[in-house]
């Protein structure tokens, strides 16, 4: 059984305050977008993991969708499966890829399996693998806040628009980013703030990581400005980084030359 995990984007991110447990509280938007990765599962004699596509870093024990298997098997009597993910969306990009890989995982186990769990019993799995996890169960945009792990659905349809998502050749670290950012209370809500015509977007909603990862990566930088001369309604650095997403009216005349460095990625959704 097949299925091909997408991405998602984050529109606005708002670091609000420091928890007791040394995590952050924050509220930002997520928004599926239509890049995919392919994970398929077999029954296999022994529990296996391999990969093709993009290189994923780390031990193979580690992996979210290992961990998921592990995770689900505490609870039902799973036989051992052979699990290929072709990785096709780009690595610490804030695009949630190995997230959306994890949540598509725990379905797939358990439509071929007859688990028999619903959205909320598979959402209580993925919570547990990672904050964002839980998000792609459901798979729609939603206002994320507490650690991004709370969702309220919100009305968002980009579909008229076109997205240019640019990847450039910079890693950014979940803890450089956090590193960097002051927390602090909101005036106005991100819940309010999308609703505001998207042309307004470029005033009123932003991404907190911005101020540090810019200063310390200036090409993500030039990658948001290259955006907005090219055209963009909105743009904005994805999460944490270091993808960095424009919205435009229609499909810009952007080449990967446009931006003057070796960009990794550039897609057109």
């Amino acid at each position: 059984m097949i299925s091909f995990p997408n991405a998602k984007i984050n529109i606005g991110l708002n670091v609000t305050e420091r928890r007791p447990d040394g995590y952050h509280n924050l509220e930002t938007i997520f928004y599926p977008i239509k890049i995919n990765d392919a994970l398929e599962i077999i029954k296999a004699d022994e529990l296996s993991f391999e990969s093709t596509g993009l290189g994923i870093p780390g031990r193979m024990e580690d992996n979210l969708c290992i961990k998921g298997y592990h995770l689900l098997k505490k609870d039902f009597d799973l036989p051992p499966v052979k699990i290929h993910l072709h990785k096709h969306i780009p690595i610490g990009a804030g695009l949630g890829g190995g997230s959306a890989d994890a949540a598509f995982f725990i379905r797939l186990l358990n439509e071929y399996f007859n688990l028999g769990l619903n959205d909320d019993g598979m959402i209580a799995y993925a919570r547990q693998l990672g904050a964002d996890c839980a998000f792609f169960i459901k798979n729609k945009p939603v206002f994320a806040f507490d650690k991004g792990d709370e969702f309220e659905p919100i009305k968002l349809d980009l579909s008229a628009y076109k997205i240019a998502l640019v990847m450039p050749p910079v890693h950014v670290s979940t803890g450089e980013a956090y590193g960097g950012v002051k927390p602090s209370p909101v005036k106005t809500s991100l819940m309010e703030l999308i609703q505001l015509p998207l042309t307004e977007w470029k005033n009123h909603i932003k991404n907190d990581f911005e101020l540090s990862v810019f200063k310390n990566h200036p090409v993500i930088r030039g990658v948001k400005a290259t955006l907005y001369e090219a055209g963009a309604i909105y743009a904005s650095m994805s999460g944490s980084g270091a993808s960095v997403f424009g919205i435009f009216a229609e499909t810009p005349d952007l080449k990967i030359s446009d931006f003057g460095i070796s960009i990794s990625d550039l897609f057109f959704l």
